[in-house]
């Protein structure tokens, strides 16, 4: 791709050498995930109410997986999360978030999340990166941003690191739990941004007004590793052996949101 003839930087060295990233599985791991949501969400964008405990959880957490990004050196500050919220097991036709936000907008022509294989769909979520590493001009109302600048010029190129591999853990995550279709709302311009990335996301419906405009999309697990552009595997590769890592020590089968 054109745009990026000139990124010569390994973008899987890259991002080991400012981040790392784990599957939250214990308490202490998602604690830190609900604390960087209550920060963000609640503290400094008012999208949800504060809390005493400075924890912002909610119904879905339970039924979800998290992950949680740090920096890569002592002392391993807190930078960001996101979640893919799983069906219920105990009540598999329990609606995602988005069928209840975008009830009115999905067109079921496309798809009909209430006729999948619940056990092969979830949704991606409560993305939050905290406010010392998204402070730039048009971010301070918004929990993440990713802008055609992110990506700097054909002459300058430069990669988002965070909010890329924010979403590449939950791949990582959904292809683990055996989810084969990801649902998303996202803001009007994403799949612009992630054409870029090889990503293919398909909008399924009209937009909302959720904390913003956005739009209900979907997009196919095994297709988005499949289809990445050569420069983003080194960069996979690495995001999936740190999510792999957390299965292969963590606990996997703790109910997930435990801690709520």
């Amino acid at each position: 791709m054109a745009f990026f003839d000139n990124l010569t930087l390994n973008l899987g060295d890259g991002f080991r050498k400012y981040f790392q990233i784990s599957a939250a599985f214990d308490n202490a791991g998602r604690d830190d995930v609900f604390a960087i949501r209550h920060e963000v969400y609640c503290e400094e964008l008012g999208f949800e109410p504060v809390r005493a405990n400075r924890r912002e959880t909610d119904e879905y957490d339970r039924h979800s997986r998290h992950c949680l990004l740090r920096t890569s050196t002592e002392p391993h500050t807190l930078v960001g999360c996101n979640r893919l919220v799983l069906a219920r097991p105990e009540d598999p036709a329990y609606p995602l978030p988005f069928e209840r936000t975008c009830a009115a907008t999905l067109d079921r022509r496309i798809i009909d999340p209430a006729k999948e294989p619940r056990g092969a769909i979830a949704e991606v979520s409560r993305l939050a990166v905290r406010g010392l590493y998204r402070r730039r001009k048009g971010e301070a109302r918004s929990e993440v941003a990713l802008s055609d600048s992110d990506f700097g010029t054909a002459a300058q190129p430069r990669f988002p690191y965070i909010p890329i591999s924010l979403y590449l853990a939950v791949v990582a995550i959904a292809q683990r739990e055996g989810v084969e279709t990801l649902f998303v709302l996202t803001e009007p311009r994403l799949a612009d941004h992630f054409s870029k990335l090889g990503v293919k996301i398909r909008q399924i419906g009209g937009p909302v007004e959720h904390r913003g405009t956005r739009i209900p999309s979907m997009m196919d697990v095994k297709g988005i590793i499949g289809g990445l552009r050569f420069f983003m595997k080194p960069m996979w590769r690495v995001v999936n052996e740190q999510i792999d890592a957390g299965y292969t020590s963590g606990s996997p089968d703790l109910p997930a949101g435990s801690a709520c």
